[in-house]
């Protein structure tokens, strides 16, 4: 059986799985099948069994493969994935199958093809390649999560135990298809942090009504709804579409986003959301500049209750909503000062819960990984773009401890994460693999030593911000 074959049976079986936030039975089952999988498979050891972890959470798949070695590489990965419906798909999502695409050629189509079962599949099949014809020289740790698209927080939990449950390592790297849209792979040397939360007003809190009632009052009762969205452009103005505040990047920031500019085009960038109001203006460098050092509300889902009532006032309404903060913000005075203008009387009856946070994080330039990451995409013809950070959130801060990096990485083209005909093309599979087994085996070479992993940090990492609890919202 040739390497793509095994890759697309793997990946079949796990599409079929639907891993989706609120479905814990298909999350519990898929995450006790990855880690039998990797058991049998790989002959890894499981750290943190399935079995053994609360019925109430996506469990975290934790397994070692211990070779005997001094050093330790560890890879990172997320086995759930967004909601998805057949209408509109080439193939049922939850299904998936190969389609060939006259403008891509053969491809992959389910949801999770591109974000990130393709890349588990991929990884795994690799993995289990190199260690039959022992070509791993170190030790692995593998951490698989289910909650990765709202926030990470049991993974981020089990991390942040004394001692730490994973070994310390050279670096950790979470596999993924880089080569977004087909252009240029991108090495980011941070990620952004985030804090998700609720905004609510009852109107029995304040004076409104304590139960819907007849619209026909609208002229003489104060309106939940119209509350929210008062409060809502009170601590983010609508005119700025979100954004709190903005930090200027450093120069070692603004160095990487100068040479950046000379190769990277918002034309390009922007070519599948054309009819998309852009908010910045300047030229390249100005434009990432403020991509990068905004602070911005996103708001992800608005509610009235009770639902369905255009006859009626509300008596509560909410917004789902997120705070997304670069690593040199200071996100507890960001959000304090959110929460500080929610009290003042012209707000009374607003609540503003925070249900899970992690900050911003960033790592050196030629931090362990980092330079690997670039010679694999080089060695396969590809001319990395060098971000200071990415403006997408990532847990990357819970691994400070363990390694001086945490890299997202890896070749290969797939498209529509989150939307209709998820994909990946079967050439990007093949390039993954490559450009992922050029990574790994870096680290057989005698030379490197396991580098401290406070060594390869650039601050302190944040104290606060390591607790919250779970919920079903969409990052």
């Amino acid at each position: 059986m040739s390497r793509l074959t095994a890759t697309l049976d793997l990946l079949s079986e796990l599409t079929r799985w639907p891993s989706v936030a609120g479905q814990l039975a298909a999350q519990r089952g898929l995450a006790a099948w990855l880690e039998s999988w990797m058991v049998e498979q790989l002959h890894a050891t499981a750290i943190y069994p399935v079995n053994a972890q609360p019925a109430e959470t996506p469990p975290v798949v934790h397994v070692r493969i211990d070779t005997g070695a001094s050093k330790t590489v560890v890879l990172y990965n997320m086995y759930d994935v967004m909601p998805a419906n057949d209408a509109g798909w080439d193939v049922p999502p939850f299904t998936g199958g190969v389609c060939h695409w006259d403008e891509l050629g053969d491809v992959f189509v389910g949801r999770g093809a591109e974000n990130n079962k393709g890349p588990v599949a991929a990884m795994l099949i690799l993995l289990r390649e190199l260690l039959q014809d022992n070509q791993l020289a170190f030790n692995l740790e593998i951490l698989l999560e289910g909650e990765e698209e709202i926030g990470s927080g049991t993974l981020r939990r089990y991390l942040a135990q004394q001692p730490c449950p994973v070994a310390p390592a050279e670096a950790v790297l979470f596999p993924s298809l880089c080569e977004y849209g087909g252009g240029a792979p991108r090495v980011y040397l941070g990620f952004t942090g985030l804090a998700n939360g609720r905004l609510s007003v009852t109107g029995g809190d304040w004076g409104g009504p304590s139960s819907a009632i007849h619209a026909s009052n609208a002229g003489w009762i104060a309106n939940p709804a119209w509350r929210l969205v008062q409060a809502l452009d009170a601590i983010a103005p609508a005119s700025q579409s979100g954004v709190l505040g903005y930090i200027a990047p450093d120069d070692e920031a603004t160095g990487l986003l100068t040479t950046l500019a000379q190769s990277f085009s918002i034309d390009d960038e922007l070519r599948f959301r054309r009819s998309q109001r852009l908010m910045i203006a300047g030229d390249t460098v100005t434009c990432l500049q403020t991509l990068l050092g905004s602070a911005v509300l996103t708001l992800a889902e608005l509610h009235s209750d009770p639902t369905g009532g255009r006859g009626v006032i509300p008596y509560r309404a909410s917004a789902e909503l997120a705070f997304r903060i670069p690593p040199d913000f200071d996100q507890d005075a960001m959000i304090s000062a959110a929460q500080q203008r929610l009290t003042q009387p012209d707000l009374s009856g607003t609540t503003l819960e925070l249900l899970d946070r992690y900050p911003g994080t960033r790592f050196r330039r030629h931090a362990r990984g980092v330079d690997e990451l670039i010679a694999s995409y080089q060695t396969l013809g590809a001319d990395p773009q060098i971000w200071p950070w990415a403006p997408g959130c990532a847990p990357a801060y819970a691994f400070a401890a363990i390694a001086p990096a945490f890299l997202i990485g890896g070749l290969g083209h797939g498209g529509n994460a989150h939307a209709v005909n998820e994909f990946v093309t079967l050439t990007g599979l093949e390039r993954f693999q490559q450009s992922l087994s050029l990574w790994l085996t870096a680290f057989n070479d005698p030379a490197f030593g396991r580098v401290a992993p406070h060594q390869g940090n650039t601050r302190e990492v944040p104290k606060q911000n390591i607790t919250g609890n779970n919920h079903e919202e969409s990052r």
